[in-house]
């Protein structure tokens, strides 16, 4: 048992934080873009032509998503699971991969619902002032600065690793 988990663990774990980026980001992203295209829905009932405004406030949630997963796929291509060398990787070393992916899967799932809370005020302003939707969008995005803190964390820490 100890020689299987020095031989797997650390890449066993590595693949762990690898995940929960593109699941905790994907998670926060599906359910943020849900929430303000079901406020949307209800907006293009009575307002089908405020199609194109809704969309793009229905769409900025969704880049958390992206985020995990463009930190979860360098995490497994630098760990070395596409040629085979994380194979024996310590679990010190897992245990560092795992710690690099888990900004971005946390600040990305939470920052994504909290955007889409945003969003769906903006869609109200939009059904109620059409000619300042785009100040709801500007309060949208504000949101997102916090997950692109959070990408380039993950990201400053997967290249230190490469690094070593």
């Amino acid at each position: 048992m100890l020689e299987l988990l020095n031989t797997y663990g650390g890449f066993a774990l590595a693949l762990f934080g690898a995940a929960l980026s593109v699941v905790l980001a994907g998670y926060g992203s599906a359910k943020g873009t849900g929430m303000v295209g079901e406020a949307g829905v209800g907006l293009l009932c009575e307002q089908p032509e405020q199609f194109g405004k809704v969309m793009i406030l229905q769409v900025i949630p969704g880049t958390q998503g992206i985020y995990g997963f463009v930190v979860g796929f360098l995490a497994i291509l630098f760990m070395g699971a596409m040629d085979g060398s994380a194979v024996g990787m310590t679990l010190t070393d897992g245990f560092r991969y795992f710690t690099a992916c888990l900004p971005m899967a946390f600040i990305g799932m939470w920052s994504a619902q909290f955007q889409a809370r945003v969003a769906v005020t903006g869609i109200n302003l939009l059904s109620k002032k059409p000619d300042d939707w785009a100040k709801g969008m500007i309060l949208c995005i504000t949101v997102e600065f916090y997950a692109i803190l959070s990408l380039l964390v993950s990201l400053f820490m997967l290249l230190a690793l490469r690094g070593l």
